[in-house]
């Protein structure tokens, strides 16, 4: 299968080609020439997460250098719980998607896109070098990914001020072939850094560069992944599609969820939860797209003004009509937040982070409205990650996952930056020029 740009103006590539690059020549984002048709059917046999992801993510590696190592890319990405759990309200669920090294949903799409780059790039006398903007999660569970890859080196660009001090302490506690950058600006500051330097011809032949944001197609496919596993085990049990609210910033893994359903996958309805940044649910309630400075909230993962893949959406829904009559969205104000965490705790004894809240609320408001089916709230965050917003609101501590206080008990540290092209072009030139990969640490 070969991969085009979203913008119509970059050469066909291979699946490895796309990975390796993060983001198009003319700017776009890659996305498949042609989308393969999948049924329940198909997945007959296959039991396990790493089965599933295999089997969904077999035709888009067809062809590729990649694809004898897919089973093995995914057997080593996905090897943590993935818990699809009742709630206490009927017919409604939620999926535990933070069971993975850094206790948010980004473990999956990092892992798997560090397996397939560490085969991509072994034995290379050149290292590739991975900038990462994160509103939050991102950055950590790509950090973690990709820590002490041989071959492989990581910028982090993160807003100083706006991630929670777990997260700020998850960024930085790294080093060795991870550096964290502290950035005077905001979320949307660092992802423009990002894509400028992605774009920078000249500094791409001094210093090699890709991405793992969301942009980046190497993350994007596997995070159908878990989609395709929790809509499967719903329909072989209940013979019923499964609808899902999915909390959202930069639409990454709500595109994912979107495309997997379009492949063939038994989801149902997806509706999409923001938090005070309401650009999506502005659009898709018929206003212009409108990109705008983000705001600073307690869901600060999802504080995205500029959506990037809101281009991939585009391109894969181009009537607007059709768009905005297949997909809901609800923004979430910190208040609601607040008053969700605390009353589904004191009511069911139920703990959501910040950004699944906003999910939670939503699913309430639709279930006010009448609407019936099976629904599942996408559980992006463990709240330990924010306890300084849900202890004070549940009015209890929180156990901390053993994989994050393993990381909280590192030492960690952050380089200031400012929200300036020129000054993070210098860094990059100054940290990561070395032309021949660094050694292995062992």
């Amino acid at each position: 299968m070969n991969f085009i740009s979203t913008r119509g103006a970059a050469a066909a590539c291979g699946l490895s080609a796309a990975i390796a690059a993060g983001l198009a020549p003319d700017g776009g984002l890659y996305v498949p020439d042609t989308l393969p048709g999948l049924s329940a059917q198909q997945f007959d046999g296959c039991d396990t997460l790493p089965a599933v992801a295999t089997r969904l993510l077999q035709p888009f590696f067809d062809g590729d250098a990649l694809a004898p190592d897919l089973a093995a890319i995914c057997g080593e990405a996905f090897d943590f719980p993935l818990p699809l759990l009742p709630l206490a309200t009927a017919r409604d669920s939620v999926l535990e998607l933070f069971h993975g090294p850094t206790a948010a949903f980004k473990d999956f799409g990092a892992r798997f896109l560090a397996a397939c780059l560490a085969r991509l790039y072994a034995g290379r006398e050149r290292a590739l070098t991975i900038v990462v903007a994160t509103s939050g999660d991102t950055g950590a569970a790509v950090a973690a990914a990709f820590h002490r890859r041989p071959g492989l080196r990581v910028a982090v660009l993160y807003p100083d001020g706006r991630v929670s001090p777990r997260q700020a302490h998850q960024l930085g506690c790294f080093g060795d072939n991870i550096h964290t950058y502290k950035v005077h600006g905001s979320f949307d500051d660092c992802q423009a850094l990002t894509k400028r330097a992605l774009n920078d011809a000249t500094l791409q032949q001094a210093i090699p560069l890709s991405s793992a944001n969301s942009i980046s197609l190497g993350r994007l496919l596997p995070q159908m992944s878990y989609y395709a596993y929790a809509a499967l085990t719903h329909w072989r049990t209940q013979g019923r599609p499964l609808n899902f609210v999915i909390p959202t910033g930069n639409l990454g893994n709500a595109f994912a969820a979107i495309l997997a359903r379009t492949l063939g996958l038994p989801l149902g309805r997806i509706v999409l939860a923001t938090n005070a940044n309401a650009v999506l649910p502005q659009f898709f309630a018929g206003a212009d797209y409108t990109p705008r400075a983000s705001i600073a909230t307690l869901a600060n993962a999802m504080d995205v003004g500029a959506p990037s893949n809101f281009e991939r959406l585009r391109w894969l829904y181009p009537d607007t009509a059709q768009l905005r009559r297949e997909f809901p969205a609800q923004s979430v104000g910190d208040e609601a937040i607040r008053e969700t965490i605390a009353r589904r705790y004191r009511s069911h004894g139920e703990v959501f982070c910040p950004h699944t809240a906003t999910a939670v609320k939503t699913l309430e408001d639709l279930r006010h409205e009448g609407v019936d089916g099976d629904w599942c709230v996408v559980a992006t965050a463990h709240p330990a990650k924010f306890e300084s917003v849900v202890e004070p609101l549940i009015g209890r501590p929180l156990e901390t996952p053993p994989a994050l206080a393993a990381l909280l008990q590192r030492p960690a540290a952050a380089q200031p930056l400012s929200a300036d092209y020129a000054a993070f072009a210098a860094e990059l030139h100054r940290s990561f020029r070395a032309e021949t990969v660094p050694p292995a640490i062992t």
